[in-house]
């Protein structure tokens, strides 16, 4: 063997041990592919998966909420809530106080909430705001900021529909009148989609709808946002223009039971619920406050009477010297000076509004009597239209009566109701004594036609009450109302002043004035129901302070309904005096 043949065979073999070296490297490097693209493909896919793709969440509208005639009162609106990351949002102040000064918050409370919430991967940061602003938040591209898409509620009415409306909360839940009452047929169903993210967390492609979202179904109320523009801008002025309290009005429809509007004072703006300071505002008071109802009753008191068949309407009741003894008190007639009505007929106590001659027929007949009307018109119990916070009032039942509570049941005291009670018992006497559901929502021909529908007091007895009824306001005929007139038309109604029950009793100077009325007389329609609780200033019955603003708002009413005038009559002397 050479000398270079010698030199060569260790080389040759170190050749070999390195060939065979990159082979087991290659065939390991090969193994270790087959073993990630086949063995382990599912798994590795998961984790790819799992870091790239993710599910997010698809918010569903809520349903429209409108008028009967499609006006929308409530709708839905896409936004933009800003969330955060804390994991991956820097723990730099500086960053911090970038984002919160963006979003005007305060830098301090933000870094504490990033910072309580380190340990987790979602954390809203402010809740709906307008996607443009959303947009201009993101491009400040700083790390672990995202956007999410959801829906407000917007209120295109104002505060002019508010308490019948309600309004939601910040994850839209409904938490205040009918959008709390529907809350379940109002909510949509949200839905998933799969999405594909990129390190940052930003969506770069949309992968596949998992769940649509489903929207709401819509709803429609039974008001005409017309005649509640109407009752609420009527009512805004009285109300300012007496100092009073509070006030509510409710206007229902005769023959169908649906409520045309139902407005309140003091309202508030469910759009900005911040500037909210009386948080009392949010009461629907027209169903959630109640009242002694006063002279309102004297109607059904009047209705019981005749039912007894011991009186007809033209019965003589002696009411001098304008004041009675019960027990150890007194009833009397007075007001600001004595006052003695003398010999009434039946019909009469209601035109003179006289609390003897009521008291007289209740102690007559007898106080079962008397609260049985009462509860057959609805006294007593909740009207059914399923609002939240309805009261169903107070109708005594006592096992033994005395004789002053029957005579003060007989004109309004000792039992307590909402506007919106008061005006389905109205209603059912308007409709010849006619007792029907009361409904918020628009009803349909097939819902009305299945609506039960319950004589409760005998039609002669009704028209006989509703005669009455028609003298309240008729001067000829000794009405002291004549304020609640409407030109053209002929109404019909009573007023009502009831004492406030303060700490010790009734308040010497603090009054509801109510009234009670309908249109057109000749062929009810609508009834309305108005109270103005505690008036300010020098006027407080129901006569001076409630009948005026009754006509206004049958006047537009009776416009917006396009009901012909009934009262042609007058309609020619009006004409013939503005010659």
């Amino acid at each position: 063997m050479t000398r270079d043949e010698a030199q060569q065979k260790p080389l040759t073999w170190r050749l070999y041990l390195i060939l065979a070296a990159l082979v087991l490297c290659v065939m390991a490097v090969i193994w270790k592919l087959a073993n990630l693209h086949v063995l382990q493909q599912d798994f590795l896919q998961g984790q790819g998966d799992a870091r790239t793709v993710r599910v997010e969440p698809l918010s569903a509208n809520r349903g429209i909420i409108m008028d009967r005639n499609g006006e929308p009162l409530a709708v839905s609106t896409p936004v933009k809530s800003i969330w955060v990351n804390p994991r991956e949002l820097s723990q730099e102040l500086r960053d911090i106080e970038v984002l919160a000064f963006a979003l005007e918050l305060d830098s301090q409370q933000l870094a504490s909430s990033i910072a309580a919430n380190a340990e987790k991967e979602f954390l809203y940061v402010k809740r709906r705001i307008p996607p443009a602003e959303a947009d201009r938040i993101l491009d400040m591209k700083i790390a672990g900021v995202y956007a999410r898409t959801e829906y407000q509620r917007y209120y295109p009415q104002g505060e002019i529909a508010a308490h019948l409306v309600g309004f939601t909360n910040v994850d839209d839940a409904g938490q205040e009148g009918m959008e709390l009452a529907f809350d379940n047929w109002l909510q949509g169903i949200p839905g998933r989609q799969q999405v594909m993210k990129d390190r940052r967390g930003r969506i770069i492609r949309e992968l596949d709808t998992l769940q649509p979202a489903q929207a709401g179904k819509d709803m429609a109320l039974s008001i005409d946002f017309r005649i509640q523009n109407h009752a609420y801008k009527e009512l805004k002025s009285e109300y300012l223009l007496r100092g009073a309290r509070s006030a509510s009005v409710v206007v229902m429809d005769i023959k169908t039971g649906e409520v045309l509007a139902m407005v309140n004072q003091p309202s508030y703006n469910p759009n900005n619920r911040g500037a909210i300071t009386d948080f009392s505002a949010l009461r629907n008071r027209a169903v959630t406050d109640l009242v002694e109802p006063g002279s309102t009753i004297k109607a059904f008191t009047v209705a019981a009477a005749l039912e007894s068949g011991r009186y007809t309407p033209e019965t003589l009741v002696d009411t001098s010297p304008g004041r009675i003894r019960v027990g150890r008190d007194w009833v009397t007639d007075a007001t600001t000076r004595d006052i003695n009505h003398g010999v009434l007929t039946v019909e009469g106590i209601i035109t003179k509004s006289s609390n003897v001659g009521a008291s007289l027929l209740a102690l007559s007949i007898g106080p079962d009597a008397l609260r049985d009307v009462l509860a057959r018109v609805g006294f007593g119990v909740e009207t059914g239209t399923g609002f939240p916070g309805e009261r169903s009032g107070v109708l005594p039942a006592h096992r033994r009566w005395s004789d002053i509570e029957t005579a003060t049941l007989s004109y309004g005291y000792g039992l307590s109701a909402s506007a919106l009670q008061i005006a389905s018992a109205y209603s059912t006497l308007a409709d010849g004594g006619v007792r029907k559901p009361v409904s918020l929502l628009k009803l349909d021909d097939a819902t009305l036609a299945s609506q039960p529908r319950e004589q409760v007091i005998s039609e002669t007895v009704a028209h006989a009450v509703m005669n009455a009824l028609e003298t309240v306001v008729d001067k000829e005929r000794g009405g002291g109302a004549t304020a609640a007139n409407v030109p053209l038309y002929t109404v019909a109604g009573k007023t009502g002043t009831a004492h406030i029950v303060g700490a010790s009793g009734y308040e010497k100077n603090a009054y509801n004035s109510l009234f009670a009325g309908y249109a057109p007389a000749n062929d009810p329609r609508i009834v309305v129901v108005i109270i103005m609780n505690e008036p300010g200033g020098s006027e407080h019955y129901g006569s001076q302070v409630a009948a005026p603003l009754f006509s206004r708002i049958v006047a537009g009413a009776m416009r917006i309904m396009n009901v012909p005038p009934d009262d042609m009559e007058n309609a020619e002397i009006m004409t013939l005096s503005a010659l």
